[in-house]
């Protein structure tokens, strides 16, 4: 069965209401101020959530208790007020939570926009799977990238507010490492949180007409290796339409990596692009998952494309 195109929310105007909530690790404290002002000037009114600067009491590298990262998260989901939810950063911790959220209950209260990245993968295949969502996977809040690229930001706020500007997505070195032309639905993350999520009880069962996003951090290539692997010896690639793959920061060497990729995904006889702009490097794009989209890898060298078939938001 292939994927299907997922429920839209509505797009944001001026004085909507954002929570921003921590998933996984803790936020440093001097990033929560800049990253709400950024939405502050947007027209946004962003709620920081009660544990958004929690720290974990034995586990530092957690953004407090299991239990609190998910009542925030609920609790704004929940919230009939609040428009969308933003994560505030990355880390880990998402995994340790996501069975304790009312997936009931967050499917009752509708679509909202949902943003994020990283370890936030996690959460994106669970709104998809669980709840029939569509969402954002984009820079959070509190994210040094976020603070401080301005190409960052305005891709966030023009999806936002203005997502029928920017239905062809890509910076301008994106390039096809195996050309074509590819159709389906976006779906995917950070490529060691979606191997992580294999054998769980809701973990996807089918890439079938699917456009796979993927990326990752500090991974060193024979890692990278070792994840792919795992995925095709799952089974989880199979059927995929398409792979767009974003940045690789800290996997250096780039070059490394790329014979990696061509390696592992160049005999599925499909379209992939390198470096379309997404994830941890020093700009990354706002990617829609759960929309239809049509890959365009070029094999003349002309820059790589994910143009989606319908605006990310309603």
């Amino acid at each position: 069965m292939s994927l299907a195109p997922l429920i839209r929310p509505a797009r944001l105007r001026a004085g909507a209401r954002v929570a921003v909530v921590s998933t996984s690790g803790p936020l440093p404290v001097d990033r929560l101020e800049p990253g709400l002002d950024i939405l502050r000037g947007w027209g946004l009114d962003p709620v920081p959530m009660p544990h958004v600067l929690g720290v974990h009491p034995e586990l530092d590298y957690l953004g407090g208790t299991d239990e609190a990262r998910a009542r925030d998260l609920q609790d704004a989901w929940c919230d009939p007020s609040v428009d969308a939810v933003i994560c505030s950063r990355g880390g880990y911790g998402a995994h340790r939570m996501v069975d304790l959220l009312d997936w009931a209950a967050i499917r009752a209260a509708g679509p909202k926009v949902f943003v994020g990245y990283s370890d936030v993968t996690v959460l994106h295949e669970a709104f998809a799977l669980r709840t029939g969502l569509a969402t954002l996977y984009g820079p959070m809040a509190g994210a040094e990238t976020f603070l401080k690229d301005p190409a960052t930001q305005e891709s966030l706020r023009a999806t936002l507010f203005e997502p029928g500007t920017v239905r062809t997505l890509g910076l301008d070195g994106a390039r096809a490492l195996v050309p074509g032309r590819a159709r389906g639905v976006t779906y995917g993350g950070c490529l060691s949180l979606l191997a992580a999520d294999l054998g769980t009880p809701h973990a996807r069962r089918s890439a079938a007409g699917g456009l796979l996003v993927i990326e990752d951090i500090t991974e060193p290539p024979y890692c990278i290796d070792r994840i792919l692997t795992q995925l095709l010896r799952a089974g989880a690639l199979d059927g995929v339409a398409g792979v767009a793959c974003g940045s690789w920061a800290g996997c250096e060497p780039y070059a490394k990596v790329r014979a990696v990729l061509a390696d592992r995904l160049g005999g599925l006889g499909i379209p992939v692009v390198e470096e379309l702009g997404f994830g941890h490097g020093p700009t990354g794009l706002t990617i829609p998952l759960g929309v239809p989209a049509v890959l365009d890898a070029p094999a003349d060298g002309a820059p790589a494309t994910l143009t989606v078939e319908v605006a990310a938001l309603l």
